[in-house]
């Protein structure tokens, strides 16, 4: 029985649920990149990134070439930029609505404060 496409969502969602993984799809928007420039820029033993760069590897959104002892990244395909990209303005969206509210509540806190009290 096929996997219905919810799941399938799903669990390409939880393969980009960690943090080094999207560091990584957003370092090689700018085009493919060596290990150890991932490396450099990203700042984490190289066991994990190598944990990381197989999970994506395996779920075929990223893909490696290896010339001698390089081994350079790059995307798979178009889509994920624009994936990432998304996610940004969705973000952007979601953030400006909470400092729209953090400053609603401020302005109330300080109209709602005792006179003499300082804050």
């Amino acid at each position: 029985m096929p996997v219905p496409l919810y799941e399938a969502k799903a669990e390409f969602f939880r393969m980009l649920g960690h943090p080094v993984r999207i560091r990584v799809l957003e370092l090689l928007q700018d085009g493919p990149k060596p290990v150890r420039d991932l490396l450099t820029a990203i700042e984490i033993e190289p066991s994990s990134l190598s944990q990381q760069l197989a999970v994506l590897r395996r779920s075929g959104i990223v893909t490696a070439t290896r010339t001698g002892t390089t081994v350079v990244y790059e995307l798979a395909g178009g889509d994920v930029a624009e994936l990432l990209a998304a996610a940004r303005r969705i973000l952007s969206v979601l953030l400006t609505g909470r400092s729209e509210l953090l400053a609603q509540l401020q302005e109330a806190d300080s109209s709602a404060a005792p006179a003499g009290h300082v804050s």
